[in-house]
C-alpha cells in the first residue's frame, strides 16, 4: 500500500521539541506544510515550502486538495480530532490518502495541570462555538474543561457565567499549555480581569446560586420566551416520552411556536438534530433567540408554512405535528414519510381531534388524551383550574 500523501501532525507549544520520532520524520520528507502561522513559526527549520493556512478554516480545505499527490504534512493543535481539524480534514479525504500522529491534547494537559480526571470532566471545544453552548451544562459543583478563541473571550466567558447567576464559579485560564509561554491564571469569574493570550484553555469549577437548567424533559416554561403559543410543561414532558429520542434521529417539529419541543429534544444528547418549521416571521426569530440562549444553536429553523416549506429539508426520523394540523398536512405526510418514520401529532380543537381520530382508525398506533388541571385561587379559598384537554396521536408509519 502507497503512504498517505497527507499528514496531519499534532503540534504543541514546544515546537518540534515536543514531536516524537514519526512527526519529525514526516515534516523532513514532506514538500508542503500547510498550518496556521502561529504553528509555522514554531518549526523554523523546516526545509518544506510553508502555507498559511487562511482564515476561515474552510477556505484552506480546496487549496489543500489542489496539493493532493505530493508530500504534504498540516500542524494542527495537540489532538487532531479532539475538537480539532483533523476531523473537518477527513470530511474531504478518501481512505488511504490521510494518517494522523497527535499530540497531547490541550484538555489532557489542563486535566494534568488541574489533577481532574479527564472521565469525569466536561469537554468543550469553543474557540469556533458560540459560548452559549456552555448554558445548559451550568449546575454547582460541576468541572468543565473548555477552549476560548481568543483573549477577549474570557471576559465574554465570565460575564455570561456571572449573568446566568454563576460568578461565584472558579476560572483557572491556561495559556500557551506545553509550551515556553504557558501561564496559569486563577480566580473567580466575577473578579477575573487580565489580558490573556491565544491558545486558551479555561478549567471551570462551577460554583452560585444561578437557575440550573433541568436534565429531564419538561423543562420550566420560564426557560422559553414566548408569545404564549407553546406546548406548556407536562404536556411536553408526555410529548418528549411519545417522540422517543433515539442518538443520531433527526426531528421535524412542524409549528414550532417557541421552539420548546426541538429544543428539548436537542437537548436530549448532541447527536441529536432538529429543523423547526414556523410559519411566522417573529416565532421563528424568537426559536432561533431561544435555541441560542439554551445552547442548541444548532437547531435548523426554516420559515414557512407546512408542507410546502418541508420540500428539500433532511429526511425526518421522527415528526412532530404542534400547530398548523390540517387535512391536507396530514395526507402529505402519510404519502411522503418513509416507512418506520415516528409521528406524534397534539390536538387542541374539535376539528384537529377528529383527524386524530381517523387517523388512529387508518392507520393504527396510540391516542391518548390528556387533562389537566392546577391549583388557583377561588376567592379566599383555592379551586382546580382545568386547562384545554390535549389528544395526541403517535404513530411508526
Amino acid at each position: 500500500m502507497r503512504d498517505p500523501w497527507l499528514t496531519i501532525v499534532g503540534l504543541g507549544e514546544d515546537g518540534a521539541e515536543g514531536l516524537p520520532p514519526a512527526s519529525l520524520a514526516a515534516l523532513d520528507a514532506a514538500e508542503v506544510v500547510m498550518g496556521p502561522p502561529r504553528h509555522l513559526a514554531l518549526l523554523p527549520d523546516v526545509q518544506a515550502r510553508g502555507i498559511a493556512w487562511p482564515v476561515p478554516f474552510a477556505d484552506g480545505i480546496p487549496q489543500l486538495l489542489t496539493l493532493r499527490g505530493r508530500r504534504v504534512v498540516v500542524l494542527a493543535s495537540g489532538d487532531p480530532f479532539w475538537c480539532g481539524a483533523g476531523t473537518v480534514l477527513a470530511r474531504h479525504l478518501g481512505p488511504g490518502e490521510w494518517r494522523a500522529l497527535p499530540g497531547p491534547s490541550c484538555f489532557s494537559l489542563a486535566a494534568s495541570r488541574m489533577g481532574w480526571g479527564l472521565e469525569s470532566v466536561l469537554c468543550l471545544g469553543l474557540h469556533a462555538a458560540p459560548l452559549s453552548r456552555l448554558r445548559p451544562h451550568l449546575a454547582p459543583g460541576a468541572r468543565v474543561l473548555l477552549t476560548l478563541r481568543d483573549g477577549n473571550a474570557v471576559a465574554a466567558l465570565a460575564g455570561l457565567l456571572c449573568e446566568a447567576g454563576f460568578g461565584a464559579s472558579q476560572a483557572t485560564v491556561m495559556e500557551a499549555l506545553g509550551g515556553p509561554r504557558e501561564r496559569i491564571t486563577t480566580g473567580r469569574a466575577d473578579a477575573l480581569t487580565g489580558d490573556f493570550a491565544h491558545p486558551l484553555c479555561v478549567a471551570l469549577e462551577v460554583a452560585g446560586p444561578g437557575a440550573v437548567l433541568p436534565l429531564a424533559s419538561g423543562r420550566g416554561d420560564d426557560w422559553f420566551e414566548s408569545d404564549g403559543q407553546m406546548t406548556k410543561r407536562p404536556v411536553r414532558a408526555l410529548t418528549l416520552s411519545a417522540l422517543a429520542p433515539r442518538q443520531g434521529e433527526h426531528l421535524w417539529d412542524i409549528g414550532g411556536g417557541s421552539g420548546s419541543i426541538s429544543i428539548e429534544w436537542l437537548l436530549t444528547h448532541p447527536s441529536l438534530s432538529a429543523t423547526a418549521i414556523e410559519p411566522r416571521a417573529d416565532r421563528a426569530d424568537r426559536i432561533r433567540g431561544n435555541a441560542g440562549r439554551l445552547g442548541v444553536d444548532r437547531l435548523q429553523v426554516v420559515t414557512g408554512a407546512a408542507p410546502q416549506a418541508l420540500d428539500g429539508l433532511q429526511t425526518p426520523d421522527v415528526v412532530f405535528i404542534g400547530g398548523g394540523l390540517d387535512a391536507a398536512l396530514l395526507g402529505w405526510l402519510e404519502a411522503r414519510l418513509a416507512p418506520g418514520t415516528r409521528l406524534v401529532a397534539n390536538a387542541v380543537t374539535l376539528e384537529t381531534e377528529a383527524l386524530l381520530l381517523a387517523a388512529q382508525g387508518r392507520r393504527g398506533g396510540d391516542l391518548l388524551r390528556v387533562e389537566l388541571a392546577t391549583a388557583a385561587p377561588l376567592g379566599r379559598r383555592r379551586g382546580w383550574t382545568a386547562s384545554r384537554p390535549v389528544v395526541q396521536w403517535s404513530v411508526t408509519l
